[in-house]
């Protein structure tokens, strides 16, 4: 579609796929717009929408050229400032972003691949060639070695980075977590064709400035185009028929909102859909072909609609229900999501779970934890429900990961919605024996741990469990320590997954028979700790005997290898006598060594995610 009659003032508007948008043209984005700020939780959400969309269509049985047919999906639109022969992006950088994020992911997982000679191949719509110089699509100077190095595969060290190139960095490592399991075998290369042909977005491409800011701000006038949050407000409030009442609820609603957005500005929309899923949902659409929207998906894209359908499963007749929903339930629940969100950026002495799950990307663990609390639960009595849900993500998301199971939004928002609604409304005593009949029901332990390693998949959930453990042990041991120096990722000096074998194949001869089998087994995680970058640089390919001193200088556990840990060393050796931890020295790192760490390994993690945590909370 064309408006306008000369080029100076026409606005054109046109539904493109993905190839077409993304396919030998490149956009970029003025100095001033260069901020990236997706977060997990944009992208889980991303991710779980095309996961859904496609598998309503997809079936084993189709031939390739079938997904031609498939519906299409609507990513949204982008506006285009048209200018000195360049596309500038004036909105939706955040998708085209995450989108090219998407793409590089896609572009490394089918590297190497049995098929991948029958896989699309996705790098034209990553980068271009021009006159001999490569350029990506999306081209923003300080951003390109980043995306060089995301899309050669190899990590990229983003300390001292603009905060964009940070987040730009976090978000592939989140989608390479978050990925969804059932698109990453034989489904890929039909998932790949559907996102290239068949998911579109509307490009509005105005050729001055002026017209493209007009079009962004006419879009985005709040006064016009209201948000869901905006037209549940008009609900409620329409429904209060006492004037002053009206009044004092909106005034209770403005101050939750203004703290809310203060926290984050998709925040209140995130509440409201964390805080309806917990406590109205009953249904959850199953995860087959053609299956329909339920409660659960409802209310994740329009929950303003859907609370307004289901007022009297809310219990929504009267006037004065309207009112007591939003001067008492939205208010209490609305503060304590808030705090939530903070104990999950923060660590908060007494919600240490919340920023454990947090660094986990669980995201799933707001709706659970708002389940079972009642309005009538006084302070303390809701701290303990939420540090027994909270407990059990923790245990259960562990337990999976030694599994080899993943935690992605969309492997396990089924199971969770269930646990959700067992949980909902429960007093603290059921609360508790529910969660831990459902941890003793579970498959998963940490009796897998002996075959547990580190593989393309896992690092960050290796990196987790090393900075868990490294802590746990130092706090038991009366140390100062602190996981979230050990767990981060944007410090200046952050910690990293140590090898403790070199990749020195001969040094290994006599106890395996070829590379392949050392270099599996060299993944093990007793053969890991963590280290400091810089020192762990340092060490080089060393053999043991070298990097074992240089070990005694650093965290417990690493220095637990060296004989000198057991010596005047009182509150370690306490801790090792009560707890009854295999810990001892390792004066060489054998075979044998590797597997008596990994069973030290295992022992600390069942000390560390016991069940037995859950009854501190019903106890006394």
């Amino acid at each position: 579609m064309t408006i306008g009659a000369g080029t100076a003032n026409r606005i054109d508007a046109r539904a493109k796929s993905v190839r077409e948008l993304l396919n030998g043209v490149r956009y970029t984005i003025d100095f001033y717009q260069r901020e990236y700020k997706w977060t997990t939780d944009n992208i889980a959400e991303l991710l779980a929408d095309l996961e859904d969309k496609f598998l309503s269509s997809y079936d084993p049985e189709h031939e390739r050229f079938m997904v031609e047919h498939y519906p299409q999906y609507f990513l949204g639109s982008i506006v285009i400032s048209h200018k000195d022969g360049q596309s500038f992006i004036i909105d939706g950088q955040q998708r085209l972003t995450s989108l090219t994020l998407l793409l590089v992911y896609l572009h490394n997982r089918t590297k190497g691949r049995d098929d991948a000679a029958n896989i699309t191949d996705v790098k034209d719509l990553i980068f271009s060639t021009r006159f001999g110089k490569k350029a990506f699509n999306l081209d923003v100077d300080d951003r390109t070695r980043c995306m060089e190095t995301l899309f050669s595969g190899d990590p990229f060290d983003a300390t001292d980075e603009a905060e964009a190139v940070r987040n730009i960095d976090a978000r592939y490592k989140d989608i390479h977590e978050l990925f969804p399991e059932s698109l990453r075998n034989g489904t890929l290369p039909f998932f790949i064709d559907w996102l290239l042909e068949n998911v579109r977005l509307v490009e509005i491409t105005a050729y001055s400035d002026d017209d493209a800011y007009t079009i962004f701000e006419t879009m985005n006038d709040r006064g016009l185009s209201l948000s869901p949050t905006d037209m549940l407000k008009g609900y409620l409030l329409a429904n209060i028929t006492d004037p002053e009442e009206r009044v004092a609820a909106n005034d209770v609603w403005k101050q939750q909102m203004l703290k809310l957005i203060s926290v984050g500005k998709e925040e209140e929309a995130d509440f409201f859909k964390a805080w309806v899923r917990a406590k109205y949902a009953r249904t959850i659409r199953d995860r087959k072909k053609d299956a329909t929207n339920k409660d659960f998906e409802k209310i994740g894209t329009a929950y303003h609609r859907w609370i307004k359908d289901e007022r009297k499963h809310i219990g929504l007749d009267r006037s004065g229900d309207f009112r007591y929903f939003v001067d008492n339930l939205l208010a209490r629940y609305s503060d304590l999501y808030i705090r939530l969100l903070n104990a999950a950026r923060v660590m908060t002495p007494g919600l240490e779970e919340v920023y454990y799950n947090a660094q986990n990307n669980f995201t799933l663990q707001y709706p659970l934890m708002l389940a079972p609390i009642r309005p009538e639960d006084d302070k303390e009595t809701v701290q303990r429900k939420l540090r027994l849900v909270a407990t059990y993500i923790d245990i259960l998301t562990f337990r999976r990961v030694v599994n080899f199971r993943q935690n992605a939004y969309s492997t396990i928002v089924y199971t969770m919605f269930n646990v959700m609604k067992d949980i909902r409304d429960f007093d603290l005593f059921a609360l508790h024996g529910t969660l831990k009949a459902k941890l003793a029901e579970m498959r998963e332990d940490f009796s897998a741990m002996p075959n547990f390693y580190l593989h393309q998949q896992n690092p960050y959930q290796v990196h987790h469990m090393l900075a868990r453990m490294t802590a746990h042990i130092e706090r038991e041991s009366g140390m100062e320590t602190s996981f979230a120096t050990y767990v981060a990722r944007d410090i200046k000096k952050p910690f990293e997954i140590e090898h403790i074998w070199a990749e020195r194949y001969e040094r290994h001869t006599d106890e395996f028979a070829t590379r392949e089998e050392f270099l599996q087994y060299r993944q093990h995680v007793g053969n890991l700790v963590l280290l400091p970058r810089g020192f762990n640089q340092s060490l080089n390919d060393g053999p043991y005997e070298q990097k074992s001193p240089a070990y005694f200088a650093q965290n417990l556990l690493a220095r637990s290898l060296n004989e000198q840990c057991y010596q005047n060393n009182p509150s370690f050796l306490a801790y090792v006598r009560r707890s009854g931890l295999p810990f001892h020295p390792h004066p060489q790192f054998k075979k044998a060594d590797v597997d008596e760490r990994q069973a030290l390994y295992q022992a600390i993690c069942e000390e560390i995610w016991s069940p037995a945590r859950l009854d501190r909370e019903v106890v006394g």
